[in-house]
């Protein structure tokens, strides 16, 4: 079973090459190595992947790597969250059904709806009884 570990604050004109040159002088046997570009320019979007055999490989890098210094970014190395079941999708985008605007069906029952978020309950009142004086001074 490979595990993969998220490399993150990589420079934007690295190449994957260069990515898998400094693992590969610092790491052993290293399954892969996957760079995240942008479709358009081609260059990397500041993360990717490097995928390792074991959990104590992957436990190696990220102890070896983090506080490593790539080109004056100081990179972010964890292992990587398992994909969840809908992220299995179809990888090509323009394959990928998008549901329509506004269209989406929320999950909240109308109870949860009417309740105000707790965070900002408080300021909320407060302005309700503000807009009330202004309404009942007038």
């Amino acid at each position: 079973m490979s595990v993969r570990v998220y490399v993150g604050n990589l420079p934007k004109d690295i190449e994957r090459e260069q990515l898998e040159a400094v693992f590969a002088e610092h790491a052993e046997e290293i399954v892969s190595v996957k760079l995240v570009t942008d479709r358009k320019t081609g260059k990397c979007r500041g993360f990717g992947f490097v995928t390792v055999k074991t959990d104590e490989q992957a436990d190696a890098l990220v102890s070896k790597f983090s506080d490593f210094t790539l080109q004056e970014s100081t990179l972010k190395i964890e292992k990587a969250l398992p994909r969840s079941k809908k992220d299995d999708g179809d990888a090509d985008p323009a394959r990928r059904k998008s549901p329509a605007k506004g269209r989406g069906k929320t999950s909240t029952s109308s109870a949860e709806a009417a309740q105000p978020d707790p965070r900002w309950a408080g300021d909320l009142e407060k302005l309700k009884e503000m807009l009330a004086a202004q309404t009942t001074g007038s």
